[in-house]
């Protein structure tokens, strides 16, 4: 065991969960009447945890996890999977259906964008306010304002009414009043998006800063600022834990797994050709989804019927990342390329070597055009998904290889 874990280890628990649940209703009529049969239900003294009943959901259901101090816990998921009612229930806003929450010290969340503000009060105003929601007093305010008006980096707008902030004016007065307030739990919903980079950055700094003496909860789509600050992770999903522990990487290849859509998307099609098949070759497929690890070849097959061409088009293959932002072109053919072109079909293979794309899922589109004219035969989205494999998470989208030597 290293000296590190071990510190950590002995390190006091400030934020324990055990069997967190919590059900929603889809109707609001039958919210309501269920809320008044279950207050006649608890007069007469009946509080057994409830199945389900018609219209309702777990939104969070089962969920356990100790987190120590100088420990950040990661919460992953896509919309809907029940993130943000989890830290509304650690925050206090809403209270479980079921289970336990033990939060020790003064607790800081970002949780919405602008939540625990008052719009009509100003920045200035509203720091002390929050601040006396943490617990602090106003002496010990005064003594921090300076320094959370200059993070923020709103001198000049400190003193306007906050319904006149932009979003990102918002975000920045919020993560400094919760950060350079130092509370024991700090929890960070993912309002950090809305922010730009620069100040992304500064916020992360902060963090690395802050985290010795603080529990962080951060919740982001973004698995490259995950992967930067968490210590250990749960993926949800439909309300459950579907990966709970310490393999932050393990558990953002699960994340992106989700993303697999293997339905065509055709977006121009004349008829000239249809497209048979299409496959990476010399691979992991692992539940549908390819698998290819960094530093190996790509290698795609493709197989179109041909219906009325009389000459080889060009074929354009284009990279995508999972939010949908082209990425890579793989360089067209040309009349001298090796393709078995006729009358029946068009089969060939495409090669890129040593593939050098970052830790993540990509898809790949198809341009069939004319090579002369550029005129479009063909053109469909999502072919086929892929993953990269790699240890290294990163911002950019190519990690590319580096030897590194004496002058």
């Amino acid at each position: 065991m290293s000296e590190n874990n071990h510190i950590s280890i002995n390190k006091e628990v400030l934020v324990k969960v055990e069997g967190l649940s919590k059900k929603f209703c889809k109707d609001l009529k039958t919210s309501l009447w269920y809320g008044v049969k279950d207050l006649v239900s608890g007069v007469f003294g009946s509080s057994e945890e409830r199945e389900l009943r018609p219209k309702e959901f777990w939104a969070v259901k089962d969920i356990n996890f100790e987190l120590r101090r100088g420990e950040c816990l990661g919460l992953i998921g896509h919309n809907g999977a029940g993130k943000s009612t989890l830290l509304k229930i650690l925050n206090g806003l809403i209270n479980p259906d079921a289970g336990k929450v033990t939060i020790k010290g003064r607790v800081g969340a970002l949780i919405e964008l602008g939540a625990g503000f008052n719009p009509i009060l100003s920045g200035r105003e509203n720091i002390y306010n929050n601040g006396a929601i943490l617990g602090f007093t106003r002496k010990e305010i005064d003594a921090k304002l300076n320094e959370i008006i200059e993070f923020a980096e709103l001198e000049e707008f400190i003193d306007m009414p906050i319904q006149h902030y932009s979003s990102g004016m918002k975000v920045r007065l919020g993560f400094a009043v919760a950060a350079q307030m130092e509370p024991d739990v700090l929890i960070i919903d993912e309002v950090l998006a809305v922010g730009d980079l620069g100040f992304i950055l500064k916020c992360f700094k902060t963090i690395d800063t802050i985290l010795p003496h603080t529990a962080v909860i951060f919740v982001s789509h973004s698995m490259p600022m995950v992967s930067r600050i968490c210590s250990q992770i749960i993926l949800m999903e439909q309300g459950c834990s579907q990966f709970n522990g310490d393999d932050v990487g393990k558990a953002i290849d699960l994340y992106y797994k989700r993303f697999t859509n293997n339905e065509s998307n055709i977006v121009f099609d004349d008829g000239s050709l249809i497209l048979d098949k299409v496959d990476i070759i010399n691979v992991k497929n692992d539940n549908s989804l390819i698998q290819v690890n960094w530093g190996d070849d790509l290698c795609i097959d493709l197989l179109f019927t041909n219906n009325t061409l009389t000459e080889l088009p060009a074929f354009s293959l284009t990279i995508f990342d999972k939010e949908q932002r082209p990425v890579a072109l793989l360089t067209p053919n040309t009349l001298e390329s090796e393709i078995q072109f006729n009358e029946n079909n068009i089969q060939f293979r495409v090669i890129h070597k040593k593939l050098q794309l970052s830790k993540g899922v990509y898809s790949i589109n198809v341009s069939v055009n004319n090579m002369k004219s550029k005129e479009p035969y063909l053109r469909i989205n999502s072919i086929l998904d892929f993953q990269i494999i790699n240890d290294l998470e990163t911002w950019p989208p190519f990690l590319l290889e580096a030897n590194y030597s004496k002058k």
